[in-house]
């Protein structure tokens, strides 16, 4: 006997990927995030090819890998996609000491996040089907 399968947590026109235990504060990884937060996915791609942030290239590896997901595990249309959410939390943090003046350490903290992309397949309004 195994355990009832797991509901899937998301609506039919979405996926996701998720990128755990990045080296990066969470505050550096949400102002990418954010950049990307509600545009089209063809388009966030490009902003993060060409960001100058270190982390940048990790997210759009990230951003690729739910492109992915949609069109060849849900069947979505790679077009109409756009990112929907873009979700940065907290992971562990590494407690390092550093040698200072007479004698004394002070405590450095590097952290670590999480991040979760989902992309969503959006309808073109009627009007520009019109147009088309």
């Amino acid at each position: 006997m195994s355990k009832p399968k797991h509901p899937r947590s998301l609506a039919e026109t979405e996926a996701q990927a998720v990128l755990s235990n990045i080296r990066v504060s969470p505050r550096k990884l949400n102002l990418v995030a954010g950049m990307i937060r509600n545009l089209p996915a063809g388009q966030a791609v490009a902003t993060l090819t060409f960001s100058k942030r270190r982390i940048a290239q990790q997210v759009k590896k990230t951003l690729e890998s739910a492109i992915a997901n949609a069109e060849n595990n849900h069947q979505l249309d790679v077009d109409q996609l756009v990112v929907t959410r873009a979700e940065v939390g907290k992971s562990i943090v590494m407690k390092r000491f550093m040698a200072r003046g007479r004698g004394r350490s002070s405590r450095i903290e590097k952290f670590f996040s999480h991040l979760k992309i989902v992309v969503a397949e959006r309808q073109a309004p009627a009007a520009e089907k019109e147009a088309a």
